[in-house]
């Protein structure tokens, strides 16, 4: 699909310039990512209550149940996450190929590596002219790998583990996930590291929030709104 769009010259005469638009992201996956964004949130807000309680409530007891509301929404989200991740990686086999972009890093490729050089120095304002890309640039793939998909396994697979501890033992959490705790060594440890893992996907989501924004207003092509809507807009025609 192409479009095209006017613009005036500083001698006042017009040019024509084709924009084109390509559908990347499908329904399926731009509904996962705003859900997936939403619960990271719950989970970030709630997490920190959890691991820094607030103050004691005045009153008894029974009146209040702030931190079990916190809690369920917790619980919550993290059901939405993992079972959001899940249908995300079904849909990396029936989506498009751009919808496999998210787990498959061309390591042994060496045109990426010299692409991904290209992009530390485009975001290090070492370059001037960015390329172009239809998916994920090389850089944008790669810490989607290793910040969001290795780090939303470990949060799951910690945090079902000390969602085990409530249920009991014999529960599905405990059946599934009950190694994780003996493999960290007490269940205080599985606390800490799910904790700092948190931290581990605030970062990364502070730094992907600067980097969309970033890209929407430099790039050569759209990003925000081709999450929203599904199509990726070129703002020139030039090659890449």
């Amino acid at each position: 699909m192409a479009l095209e769009k006017t613009l005036e010259t500083a001698d006042g005469r017009q040019k024509v310039r084709k924009q084109t638009a390509v559908y990347v992201y499908e329904a399926p996956l731009r509904l996962w990512h705003w859900a997936t964004a939403l619960s990271i949130v719950v989970l970030g807000v709630t997490g920190y209550f959890i691991g820094a309680p607030l103050p004691a409530m005045p009153g008894e007891a029974s009146d209040h149940y702030l931190m079990g509301y916190i809690r369920f929404a917790h619980f919550a989200a993290g059901y939405v996450l993992a079972i959001g991740f899940l249908g995300r990686v079904y849909w990396a086999f029936v989506g498009n190929h751009h919808a496999r972009e998210l787990f498959i890093v061309p390591v042994f490729s060496s045109r990426w590596w010299k692409e991904l050089l290209h992009e530390v120095r485009w975001y290090l304002f070492l370059e001037k002219v960015p390329k172009k890309y239809i998916g994920h640039n090389p850089l944008g793939q790669l810490a989607m790998f290793c910040f969001f998909v290795i780090g939303t396994i470990f949060m799951s697979i910690t945090g079902f583990a000390l969602y085990a501890e409530g249920l009991g033992r014999g529960s599905w959490a405990d059946r599934l996930f009950g190694w994780v705790t003996p493999l960290f060594g007490q269940s205080q440890d599985v606390h800490t590291w799910h904790h700092l893992g948190m931290w581990y996907l605030v970062v990364f989501v502070m730094i992907h929030v600067y980097l969309a924004v970033r890209e929407d207003i430099m790039s050569r092509q759209s990003l925000i709104s081709t999450m929203v809507g599904g199509w990726r807009m070129f703002k020139d025609d030039k090659p890449d």
